[in-house]
């Protein structure tokens, strides 16, 4: 016995949605889970301004670098393979002898101990936030430029200082002698 046409129609669509639907799920299974640790202070809700606030893609000479899904509250991570990665909550950065450049208002203290990869960690600012960068993919600077808006929902507290700003001496100081 055959089946009446709208029934044939039915069943035509019916497989095509489920072969479309087995094709999504195959491609969303190629951009795999990014996995990070969350940082102490995660839930802190200043972490949660600065993620919803988050730019999609960060430009860069070669390609944009899309967000990746994280599997830690208050992370972020860019581009395939990751070359982005972002951490709020982690515990706020003391004194240091590593330099600090302030970036569009914002103050970060590089660290390259492990070049090609820099980590970026903003001063003064709580909660405080790391990026880690792949300077083989993408440029350090032109991606905290990117990220500023939303690093800049924490308001500033304290920021980087100097030699020059710690040795600044009065020009009526008494003279010794």
């Amino acid at each position: 016995m055959s089946r009446p046409p709208f029934a044939r129609r039915l069943a035509v669509r019916i497989t095509a949605f489920a072969a479309t639907a087995l094709v999504a799920v195959s491609l969303s299974a190629c951009a795999q889970t990014v996995s990070l640790e969350p940082a102490e202070s995660a839930t802190d809700p200043g972490c949660a301004d600065i993620i919803v606030s988050l730019p999609l893609n960060l430009p860069t000479d070669a390609d944009n670098q899309g967000m990746r899904q994280t599997d830690a509250q208050a992370t972020a991570a860019w581009g395939t393979p990751a070359s982005i990665l972002l951490r709020c909550g982690i515990p706020p950065q003391g004194p240091t002898t590593l330099p600090c450049t302030n970036i569009n208002g914002i103050d970060w203290v590089e660290d390259d101990s492990k070049k090609p990869s820099y980590r970026y960690v903003t001063y003064g600012r709580v909660p405080t936030t790391e990026v880690i960068i792949d300077s083989t993919v993408v440029s350090g600077t032109s991606t905290l430029v990117d990220l500023g808006p939303s690093i800049s929902k924490i308001p500033q507290t304290n920021k980087c200082v100097g030699p020059e700003d710690a040795l600044t001496i009065p020009t009526d100081a008494p003279s010794a002698g």
